[in-house]
């Protein structure tokens, strides 16, 4: 074994399986990289296929102490390119993953043994795989753990099993979805205001008990104090409360985020061409965006996970269509619940001068163009950080998971978006777009998605508390033993 491959740090990092995850793991990647670690980015073998395909066979090839693994998910084998079942991914968590992951620290275990790599330092996972804390206990290694969420979407979650002891949830029965028993206000979790049970993470709305995904976030709970550490894709003025209350909950955090941002604070970075995609970009849609004026092009996207109905499909196509405002719409093949997207060639002809249609897009760099005036979103947590640090305004259709709270502090805490109802309706689309671009709102909203963009800066300059805490956690967590 040579001298430098003895000497440098090896991170194992793992994400939960699905884009959302994925994305800000690579980027975290990224970051040790650039710092000195050698790197093993662990995908399940569906979703390695699924890259290989939108990148190109060879696209991993040739990225020095950057190295990609794969391990089965446990679950049934299938050709596609679409999300998983996310409940089928919750529990092949709980059951099933920790073998292959095991086998996979046994390899590359004896792997350093031979001199092939170096013996691993650390592991950094996600959050929502918990069982990587047990593998981290049995071979003595620090573990950090990566919540890709919100924080505020990690301390609802850790809360959990309060939740059902104040008996919120389970639901009674499935007319407690529709008689407003939703918009209870939560008031039994320290650091949440003002939110309403309508705006936790929806997984725990349900009349089961035993719900897989209630198991699932329980289980989530019951384990993730015993990592090492616990860093988060935020920075302290978004969360400030969130963050306070999960300081005397959680052995160590730290705020590293935006991890946009922070990446880009990096300078040249020879893994820029690097990325995580698992459906193919058009980057065509950069080239239209150069024939548009600033600020006059409002991007449309639902994320990785989002499905609709074709009649709200049709309702968002009508609303952008009748505002008569640029827009970029992002369609992805699976967006559509049950069938492909057909958008009417009535709906096409309207929309020919000043509408493109993409399937999936390089969104930071779209976010970024100057000609972006605003965000219609799914209220992922990577797209609020991206819309954060481009200075966006958003227009909020929160669908799954995390998406409500995240809606709920867009919108009503930091007020840098507006809420269109789940039932959309073409004249709200219509008239929440022309209000986000050209409207006393809209300019509101700009005005404080720029301050939030500046505070975001500030965190992940040299010296900012965000870039401060990544050497800390690199140096307190990352490198104490080795």
């Amino acid at each position: 074994m040579t001298n430098s491959i003895e000497r440098k740090p090896h991170a194992v990092l793992i994400p939960f399986p699905v884009q959302g995850h994925i994305n800000p793991m690579l980027k975290l990647a990224k970051l040790l990289h650039l710092r000195g670690f050698h790197i093993t980015f662990v995908n399940t073998e569906y979703n390695h296929k699924r890259l290989l395909k939108s990148r190109g066979a060879n696209f991993f090839d040739g990225f020095t102490d950057f190295t990609f693994e794969t391990i089965p998910d446990g679950l049934t084998p299938m050709d596609g390119d679409v999300t998983q079942d996310i409940p089928s991914l919750f529990h092949s968590v709980m059951n099933n993953i920790h073998i292959f992951f095991a086998e996979l620290v046994a390899r590359l275990r004896e792997s350093a043994i031979a001199g092939l790599v170096p013996p691993i330092t650390c592991l950094v996972s996600d959050c929502y795989m918990p069982f990587t804390i047990q593998a981290a206990e049995q071979h003595s290694l620090p573990i950090l753990l990566f919540c890709p969420t919100s924080a505020c979407t990690l301390l609802s979650v850790l809360h959990t099993r309060t939740l059902i002891e104040k008996d919120l949830i389970p639901l009674k029965d499935e007319s407690y979805l529709r008689n407003g028993y939703l918009d209870t206000k939560v008031d039994c979790i320290p650091g949440l205001h003002n939110l309403r049970l309508k705006d936790l993470c929806d997984l725990i709305l349900t009349t089961d008990r035993n719900d897989i995904m209630l198991e699932f976030l329980i289980h989530v709970a019951d384990r993730v104090h015993r990592a090492s550490a616990i860093v988060f894709n935020t920075f302290n003025e978004l969360e400030s409360d969130v963050l306070q209350a999960l300081s005397s909950m959680l052995p160590s955090l730290y705020t590293i985020g935006p991890l946009p941002s922070l990446l880009n604070k990096t300078g040249p970075n020879h893994l820029a061409s690097l990325d995580s995609n698992l459906w193919k970009q058009d980057t065509k849609c950069l080239e239209w965006l150069e024939s548009k004026e600033p600020e006059s092009v409002v991007y449309v996207n639902f994320g990785s996970i989002t499905v609709m109905t074709p009649e709200q499909l049709l309702e968002f196509a009508w609303g952008l269509a009748n505002s008569k405002k640029p827009f970029l719409w992002i369609i992805r093949p699976d967006l559509v619940t049950g069938g492909s997207v057909v958008l009417s060639s009535e709906f096409v002809n309207e929309i020919v001068d000043r509408g493109l249609i993409a399937s999936w897009c390089p969104q930071e760099k779209v976010l970024n163009h100057p000609s972006i005036s605003g965000f219609l979103t799914h209220c992922g947590w990577n797209s609020t950080t991206e819309s954060i640090c481009a200075g966006v305004p958003m227009l909020c259709w929160p669908f799954f998971a995390d998406q409500p709270t995240n809606g709920r502090f867009i919108c009503n805490e930091w007020e840098i978006g507006a809420e269109i109802d789940p039932n959309v309706k073409r004249n709200e689309v219509e008239k929440l777009v022309n209000e986000l671009m050209v409207g006393e709102m809209g300019k509101n909203m700009r005005q404080n998605a720029m301050e939030l963009k500046k505070k975001a800066e500030e965190n992940t300059s040299l010296r900012g508390c965000s870039y401060m805490n990544f050497d800390k956690v690199i140096k307190e967590v990352l490198l104490k033993e080795y």
